[in-house]
């Protein structure tokens, strides 16, 4: 019977730029997170509740989509249009696609498309809206969030935190058009008589950046999520709180830039042989090899360990491509992979001839060796 063996070798990852020290933003609160993982990589006072402005506008689209199509025409209501502070133009009565506001809200952080947005989907019920908002968040896990308004607007009450936001934006982000709106730095609106303008000053600038909100008010200070994405991963940074527009920008890119660094996409299984099967009747060892190679985003630095398990020995017949064991690739008692270990060559079983000559030419040889 074949014995299998388990064989672990341990290989460390390049640390390179990952050794740098985590940025220290200038603001309330700031959180790095890899998408893919959920995995923190850097934060400071990330659960602490605190306000959010337009980041708000998020979740505002998200509860509107499920009660709207961005074809549908609404009505603008006399309160949205009265709504101060960012907006587009927008009067009492006037009627304009949804697709518009969401460009609006996401684009140009519009508090008055925000607010038609949530009239035109409760039915004029806006409070009703903002209930909606916070069931959803709840069941989302936002633990230190809870709106009032859906726009963003400073409000007692009105929170959430670095956590929190991080969690909706990734959220927001598997919805088509958010994903499409948030990474645009202009958009035409309103039959081609108005273009809104992002406030997000890092889409063009820093590489890879996919959005995707920022918010600004006396009480929350310059606030922005934003997402890079890399080849295998993406990485989401959140900053609340900053003083100024452009302290935000620098500390934001700063963190994505860290958070970008901390990984590296690797190949950590070749096409090759990795181990060898001994074979019965004096038949030479059966490489076992990998096909395809293994190729996954790794934490820098991280150590990274490589399980084989494989029979020392095997039976005939082989066949070429037969499955006889397997490479297990773990980093962090997480299992980042596994690739079979195939036979490398097809391998008959003698015949009785065969069989009998090898046994006695093996016992001949075995005479021989008690021979003085």
């Amino acid at each position: 019977m074949c014995r299998l063996v388990l064989v672990t070798v341990i290989a460390l990852v390049f640390a390179g730029a990952a050794r740098a020290a985590v940025p220290s933003p200038d603001a309330r609160a700031f959180i790095v997170m890899n998408a893919a993982t959920g995995e923190v990589l850097a934060s400071h006072n990330a659960y602490e509740s605190m306000p959010i402005a337009s980041i708000t506008k998020l979740m505002t689209v998200l509860i509107a989509l499920q009660h709207l199509k961005p074809s549908d025409v609404v009505t603008v209501t006399g309160y949205a249009a009265q709504v101060g502070e960012s907006r587009i133009p927008l009067h009492t009565g006037e009627r304009i696609t949804v697709h518009d506001l969401l460009a609006g809200a996401l684009i140009q952080s519009a508090n008055n498309a925000a607010d038609t947005l949530a009239s035109a989907a409760s039915g004029g019920d806006v409070p009703r809206f903002v209930g909606w908002m916070n069931a959803r968040a709840r069941a989302l896990g936002l633990r230190d969030t809870h709106f009032v308004r859906p726009d963003g607007l400073d409000a007692p009450g009105h929170v959430s935190s670095a956590r929190d936001v991080a969690v909706l934006a990734q959220v927001a982000m598997h919805s088509p058009i958010v994903r499409d709106l948030v990474r645009q730095r202009t958009d035409t609106i309103e039959d081609g008589t108005f273009v809104v303008h992002t406030w997000n000053d890092l889409l063009g600038v820093f590489p890879g950046l996919i959005g995707v909100k920022t918010g600004h008010t006396n009480n929350a200070g310059w606030c922005e999520v934003a997402a890079a994405r890399r080849s295998g991963y993406t990485i989401y940074a959140v900053i609340l709180g900053s003083p100024t527009r452009a302290q935000r920008n620098s500390d934001l890119d700063d963190l994505l830039a860290w958070g970008v660094s901390q990984y590296r996409t690797l190949r950590l299984v070749d096409a090759q042989p990795y181990a060898w099967a001994a074979a019965p009747f004096g038949r030479p060892a059966v490489a076992l090899v990998v096909r395809k190679p293994l190729v996954r985003v790794v934490r820098v630095g991280r150590p990274v360990v490589e399980k084989i398990v494989a029979p020392t020995a095997v039976a005939l017949p082989v066949k070429r491509g037969e499955r006889l064991g397997r490479i297990e690739v773990w980093a962090g008692g997480k299992l980042l992979g596994m690739r079979p270990l195939l036979a490398g060559r097809s391998v008959s079983r003698p015949g009785v001839g065969g069989r009998l000559r090898w046994y006695s030419t093996r016992t001949v040889h075995n005479l021989l060796a008690l021979l003085p």
